[in-house]
Formats: structure tokens, C-alpha cells, sequence
């Protein structure tokens, strides 16, 4: 324990070192003899890939042990290399011998040997680089990597890839930290900066707009301009390339196209509805077979609730692409009723009647003025029929219908005009005539 720990630290103060001459720019030595001149600071390309002095080497996509570069091989290069020779002798079907270490002595190198191949070589700068022998630092290496290549049970191997994915996990946030600090807080300043914007856009709408669906429909795209603002510069921040989001989008917007496409109707079908306004929130319409009052207009859907108190969503596609009827875009709206009398009634008579018996309705529009017209004279009667406006609520539109259906009826009948039924006349054609015998009653009906 103590040695790894010694090890450690003399990586930590090797790198800091390297670190700081990179940073600085250490004097070529070779480049001040030849030319008399200090060499530029190394580019920081060069800094950033030196600056990963160890790498793991990798068995089952579990980390085991860790090198460092060795001559024009990086610590990276070198891991991977050595991962994926080990890799290629884990999938072959024979079984895997333990790992041997061969010495070099003249050398001072030692090679680690699996199933007679060659996996790695551990040299002197090794030995340097974590404090201790080639020979010790060889059998420390084929131990652990011994006991990564025994085959596990399920148990121990689903335990051991949950670490592992840990571990890199851990790795990755902590390599990613700033750039996650920084979008979360693009992200809370634009959660803040829509709010706002949406608060202000609302307030601008309600005092020039005045239709609460206009008013609604700013709100909403000015929130949805500002998140989308804020997202791209939060993925921005988090290193995302936009030249291939966009080229990858290029590649898949046909597929998407079709897919959304019924959704993106509706959207499209919602904001020209918001726009144009042919009814708003509280309006009664009829589209398509639904009949009731708007409750809300949305991006998507359109809430109607009808009259007997369901709630009905019609996407906006299709309340786009059908007939709307706005009962209440005027604020009266014409009543009518038929009314049929005697053929002997006097016609001005039963008019001024029937005025004067609607005059004293409450609901009944002045202007315009009631009208009583001849609509028909039919076969028994002649229909007078009766023009009246009132509120084009349909609670008050019924109910003032209503009154006057009824005023009008008993105003008749104490005025003594008639309202007779219709009257069918019956022929019958082809029948014996009156007093004729009838078979079967053994009698003759005879004529008075």
C-alpha cells in the first residue's frame, strides 16, 4: 500500500512538472547551442496530448492497469494497443493460459506473454515511472491481469462492468465538469430570461391585442423563442457540433417529415387559426358535428365544450380544413317562428297582435324591429312567419325564443283568431255503392 501510494505521488509531481514546463515553455537546449535563440513555447496541441502521461489498459471493457508512453507511443496509443491484443485473445475459442513474464536481463526489459504472444513490455521507464524494479513491477502486472482474466461468474462480471462503467463515468463528469456547470447555468438563465420575456410579451398583447387567443399564442412562441435560443447556446457550451447536427437533421428530415407530419400539421393549422381568429375563447361555434362554447385554443387542439357539458378536443387541422359556424361573432342574432291562421282571420288584425304580444318580451332587440310576414299560403292555412333579434347566447337565444312562441299563442287565442290544423279531405275511388248486398252478412243494406 505504501509503495502504490509512493507511486502515485512521484506520477502527480512528475506530471505537475511537465505540466509547468509546457505551460511556461521550456527552453530548447539544443535549438539555444545551435541558433543562440530560446525556442517558442510548445503549441497548445502539444500540451493537451502530452498531457495525458498514463492510459488504462482495458480486459472486458474493465480497466486493470495503467501505462505510461514509451518512446514515439503515446500513453493512450500504448493502452489501446495492449487492449486490443488481449481483446483478440479473449474471443479465440481455446481457453487462456496464465500470463508469463520472460526477463531481459542484458536489456533490463520483461516481456508479459499470454498463450505465447507477446501482450506488452515492461521497460525501465516503467520502473521509473511507478518507483520500483522492472522484475517487481512485471509480476505486479501479470497478477492483476491474471486475475482479470479468470472467467467470472455472472454475478461477480455484472458487479465488475457496473464499476468499471462507474469509474468512466466519474471520469467524464469530472473532465466535463466546467462545461456542465456552464449550460446548467445558460439553462437557468434561460429558464429566468423566457419567463420574463413571456410575462412582458403578454402584458404588451393584452393592452394591444385584446383577444385572449392572440394574447396567448405570444405568450407561448415568445417562451418557446427564448428556450430555443438558450438550448443552442447550451449545447454550444458543451462542445456539440453543430455542422454535423445539422448534417445528420439534413439526412433525416425526410424520414421525420412523414413521421410528424400529421403533428406538424396541426401546429402549423393552430398558429393560422391564433392568427386569423375566426372564433375566440368563450365564442359558441359549430365545426364539423360538434356544437358548444370555445374553452380553449391551443398550438395542437382546440377544446369545444358542448352544450350538454362534454369537452370535445378537435386537433387543428381538422377545425382548420372544415366549415366554422360563429353563433356569437355578432352580438344579436335573428330568431324566426311560423305561425299559422284561419283563412277568415283578418291579416292586419293577428300582425298587430302578434307585435304587440312580442313588444313586452324582455330580450327582444328594438333595433332591429320585429317583422310579421305572409310566408305561405297553404293548403288550410296561411303562415304568417315571425322575425325577431335577441342576444346571440344560446342560453338566451332559447329562452326569448321560448317567450314568444308562447306570448304569441295565447295573445291569439284571446283575440279570437284561429289556429286551425291542417285538413285532409278523403276520396275513396272504386267502392260498391251505398245499399249494395255485402257478401257474407246475408242481409242487404239499403239506401234511406
Amino acid at each position: 500500500m505504501g509503495r502504490q501510494w509512493s507511486m502515485r505521488l512521484s506520477r502527480c509531481m512528475v506530471g505537475l512538472l511537465l505540466g509547468i514546463l509546457l505551460a511556461v515553455g521550456l527552453p530548447d537546449r539544443g535549438a539555444a547551442q545551435n541558433n543562440g535563440a530560446i525556442a517558442e513555447p510548445a503549441p497548445a496541441s502539444t500540451a493537451t496530448t502530452q498531457a495525458v502521461f498514463f492510459a488504462d489498459v482495458l480486459v472486458r471493457g474493465q480497466p486493470v492497469l495503467q501505462v505510461g508512453s514509451v518512446g514515439e507511443l503515446s500513453a493512450t496509443e500504448r493502452a489501446q494497443q495492449i487492449s486490443r491484443r488481449i481483446a483478440g485473445l479473449v474471443q479465440q475459442p481455446q481457453p487462456l493460459d496464465a500470463v508469463q513474464v520472460r526477463y531481459d536481463n542484458p536489456r533490463n526489459l520483461a516481456t508479459l506473454q499470454l498463450n505465447n504472444r507477446v501482450i506488452m513490455t515492461v521497460t525501465p521507464q516503467d520502473a521509473l515511472d511507478f518507483d520500483t524494479t522492472v522484475e517487481v513491477l512485471a509480476q505486479e502486472w501479470s497478477q492483476k491481469l491474471n486475475a482479470a482474466l479468470e472467467q467470472p461468474n455472472l454475478v461477480v462480471e455484472v458487479v465488475g462492468r457496473l464499476e468499471g462503467t462507474l469509474v468512466q463515468l466519474r471520469r467524464s463528469i469530472l473532465n466535463n465538469l466546467s462545461s456542465m456547470i456552464g449550460a446548467l447555468l445558460v439553462l437557468l438563465f434561460t429558464w429566468l430570461a423566457a419567463m420574463g420575456v413571456s410575462r412582458g410579451s403578454y402584458l404588451w398583447a393584452e393592452k394591444t391585442e385584446g383577444d385572449r387567443a392572440t394574447e396567448i399564442l405570444i405568450s407561448r412562441l415568445s417562451y418557446g423563442g427564448v428556450w430555443l435560443l438558450g438550448s443552442v447556446i447550451a449545447l454550444g457550451v458543451l462542445g456539440l457540433n453543430f455542422a454535423a447536427l445539422l448534417g445528420t437533421l439534413g439526412l433525416t428530415s425526410v424520414a421525420i417529415g412523414f413521421g410528424l407530419k400529421d403533428i406538424v400539421s396541426n401546429y402549423l393549422s393552430g398558429l393560422i387559426l391564433l392568427a386569423t381568429r375566426p372564433f375566440r375563447i368563450g365564442d359558441e361555434v359549430v365545426i364539423n358535428q360538434y356544437e358548444g362554447r370555445v374553452v380553449q385554443v391551443q398550438l395542437r387542439v382546440t377544446t369545444v365544450q358542448t352544450y350538454d357539458g362534454r369537452q370535445v378536443y378537435i386537433p387543428n387541422q381538422e377545425v382548420f380544413q372544415s366549415s366554422i359556424t360563429n353563433n356569437t361573432a355578432s352580438p344579436v342574432r335573428r330568431s324566426s317562428m311560423l305561425v299559422g291562421i284561419d283563412y277568415e282571420a283578418d291579416l292586419k288584425q293577428a300582425k298587430g297582435e302578434i307585435l304587440d304580444a312580442i313588444a313586452s318580451i324582455d330580450g327582444i332587440e328594438a333595433e332591429p324591429a320585429p317583422l310579421v310576414l305572409v310566408q305561405e299560403l297553404a293548403a288550410s292555412t296561411v303562415n304568417l312567419e315571425i322575425l325577431f333579434w335577441v342576444n346571440s347566447r344560446r342560453k338566451s337565444f332559447l329562452q326569448v325564443t321560448s317567450e314568444v312562441r308562447q306570448a304569441v299563442k295565447e295573445r291569439l287565442e284571446t283575440a279570437g283568431i284561429e289556429m286551425p290544423t291542417d285538413i285532409y279531405t278523403l276520396n275513396f275511388r272504386n267502392q260498391p255503392p251505398f245499399g249494395s248486398f255485402h257478401p257474407g252478412s246475408g242481409t242487404d243494406v239499403q239506401q234511406p
